[in-house]
């Protein structure tokens, strides 16, 4: 299900995203976000009832767009290798084009007074997890992938992995080009998969 937003709704969005971008995810505020979109905070609060609904719009937003992005992957052609590279592709290049999803999806410790928002990232990451697991299990026993490790431990490795790497990259202050240095990082994963 497509998640349908108005206009204005979309503005609020983009606007948290900059903010957070800006000032991390503790500069998203009500009072902030009136005051760098231009109106009242009333008017925010007719789209949204309060920070917490705003990240989770976010969250659910970047959900759908993962598991599209992941399902493809699961449905294409090609081999597991493949799919495995396109699937750390896609993410870095997501994450390159907006930099403040970072903050929000590699936030959990953040969100521990929320369940809300940690059932949501626990959500996202699950899904992707058992997706890539599919993926693994299938490169196995088609022998495309080494099946003396486990397709979940194999999971944990990737996604780790990525996160680790992307963490890293927001914490040098997006210092290196995330699609570029991804590339060479996929390359090692190959070989720590393949038979």
């Amino acid at each position: 299900m497509v998640m349908e937003l108005s206009d204005r709704q979309k503005e609020i969005i983009d606007v948290s995203l900059d903010l957070i971008a800006e000032n991390g995810i503790q500069g998203l505020t009500i009072k902030n976000l009136a005051k760098k979109i231009g109106f009242s905070e009333s008017a925010i609060y007719r789209h949204y009832e309060n920070k917490i609904q705003i990240l989770v719009v976010i969250l659910n937003l970047f959900k759908e767009n993962t598991e599209r992005l992941f399902m493809a992957e699961l449905n294409a052609d090609g081999d597991a290798l493949s799919k495995i590279n396109h699937l750390l592709f896609n993410q870095f290049k997501i994450f390159s084009a907006s930099p403040s999803l970072v903050a929000v999806i590699f936030s959990e410790e953040l969100f521990r007074n929320e369940t809300i928002l940690v059932e949501k990232v626990s959500e996202i990451m699950n899904n992707n997890f058992n997706t890539l697991t599919t993926i693994i299990k299938t490169g196995q026993e088609k022998g495309e992938l080494r099946a003396d490790v486990e397709a979940e431990h194999l999971s944990v490795v990737v996604i780790g992995t990525l996160r680790l790497f992307v963490k890293q990259w927001r914490m040098s202050n997006y210092a290196f080009n995330l699609t570029e240095k991804g590339n060479e990082l996929s390359n090692s994963i190959k070989i720590l998969v393949t038979k």
